[in-house]
């Protein structure tokens, strides 16, 4: 298949946004909880149970990195079409407050998403924001930088949890 080609502006913000490889955080007590009990609320199944989980996650991150908090809704069944199924979506504007939306449920077989890929679901909805408030970048690719950035908060997050496996 062709790549589209790229313009300019896409390529330097591309190149700008591949400068930013990680993002160092300070876990929190608050953060590592949160991130222990997400999967018990993924296993309820209920939206209502999951939401105040990746809410606090969210506002954890965006305290410890000092960016503007990000309001993160969680709904069922993943929105889907012939090109594949919507995880997640970040949505900003200037005249609307920043807002995460999380599927948790599988289109075709209504399944739980399994806790990393939901987890990194939410993690790579924050990444735009933090490309827009933390890193000031103007916009937001999905590029190498982009994915080590996501993959740089995974790691930190979830330390205390592989800790506990060994």
């Amino acid at each position: 298949m062709r790549q589209p080609r790229r313009s300019l502006a896409w390529i330097r913000l591309q190149e700008k946004s591949n400068r930013f490889g990680a993002i160092r955080l300070t876990v929190s007590p608050a953060l590592r909880a949160a991130v222990s009990m997400l999967a018990p609320a993924l296993a309820t199944a209920n939206p209502r149970e999951v939401e105040p989980v990746v809410q606090t996650i969210a506002d954890e991150i965006c305290r410890a990195l000092a960016v503007p908090r990000v309001r993160v809704s969680v709904e069922l069944v993943r929105p889907h079409n012939h090109f594949g199924e919507l995880h997640g979506l970040y949505t900003a504007g200037p005249h609307r407050a920043a807002t995460i939306r999380l599927w948790m449920l599988t289109a075709k077989r209504k399944q739980v998403a399994a806790f990393k890929t939901f987890l990194r679901t939410l993690l790579h909805e924050l990444c735009h924001h933090l490309d827009y408030t933390l890193l000031q970048l103007g916009g937001s690719v999905h590029c190498e930088g982009f994915y080590k950035r996501e993959s740089s908060l995974f790691h930190q997050i979830t330390a205390h949890l592989r800790a506990l496996e060994q």
